[in-house]
């Protein structure tokens, strides 16, 4: 950053929330710089400026972005007080402590597979959103098969206690009636499983295999890499940033 910058862009390059939050915050009276309140959209600020949050200094980070293939029994927040291991403690914090890293949405406790982890929160909230169709695309695995007028079920949707849900593709893998991939955009909570549950069903081995076009491939589980400029060109396209 070389330039002075719009304080809610400056605010988003410290990984403290996105672009349209940090309006929020500003709105509320809840960002300072240099020691005085500012609550005018389109003030610019630069690196020599003070910039508080909350009553927390702020400063830009370089942006990182990170895939992890997320091992059961990981919680995906950026920290537990009941202790339990998060995806945040597969990185080395001496490496990445400082950087304001966060999970891009959520994968329940025992779900495994891909996992995005930036201090980008423009493009974070961007991916999170449903209104830009970012697909996500699991294996799953069911306790009883599946038939075809289920299969069906699922790509016209299920009405489930939060409105309707539906697969934007499903098929079964090698004709098994057990194992499908299963692909949506949405992000609801426990949404694949809920799905399989309100077909009378249980899901006993859930794996994202995709996401936004990135997948596990050469990650073992529990282990981790950076992503390529081109992968994310290819999300910020995904999203029209």
């Amino acid at each position: 950053m070389t330039e002075p910058v719009r304080l809610n862009r400056f605010i988003a390059s410290t990984g403290t929330c996105s672009r349209r939050e940090a309006d929020d915050l500003i709105a509320q009276g809840l960002v300072k710089v240099n020691n005085e309140v500012v609550t005018q959209m389109g003030v610019k600020v630069g690196r020599s400026d003070r910039v508080e949050v909350n009553g927390r200094r702020v400063v830009p980070v370089d942006r990182e972005y990170i895939l992890v293939n997320k091992p059961k029994d990981t919680i995906t927040t950026t920290s537990d007080e009941k202790g339990r291991r998060s995806v945040m403690d597969l990185l080395p914090a001496d490496e990445f402590g400082a950087l304001g890293l966060f999970p891009v949405g959520r994968l329940d406790r025992h779900t495994t597979g891909a996992l995005l982890l930036t201090n980008d929160g423009d493009l974070a909230h961007r991916l999170m959103h449903p209104s830009y169709g970012v697909s996500k695309q699991y294996l799953v695995h069911t306790k009883k098969p599946v038939n075809e007028e289920q299969l069906m079920q699922l790509r016209k949707g299920i009405e489930l206690e939060d409105g309707l849900a539906k697969a934007d593709r499903v098929s079964y893998v090698d004709g098994d009636q057990n194992v499908m991939v299963m692909s949506i955009h949405e992000g609801r909570n426990r949404q694949v499983r809920r799905m399989i549950e309100a077909l009378d069903n249980e899901v006993t081995q859930l794996d994202r295999a995709v996401y936004a076009g990135l997948t596990t491939k050469g990650i073992r589980k529990g282990k981790w890499r950076r992503l390529s400029r081109s992968e994310v060109t290819s999300m910020y396209r995904q999203v029209k940033l």
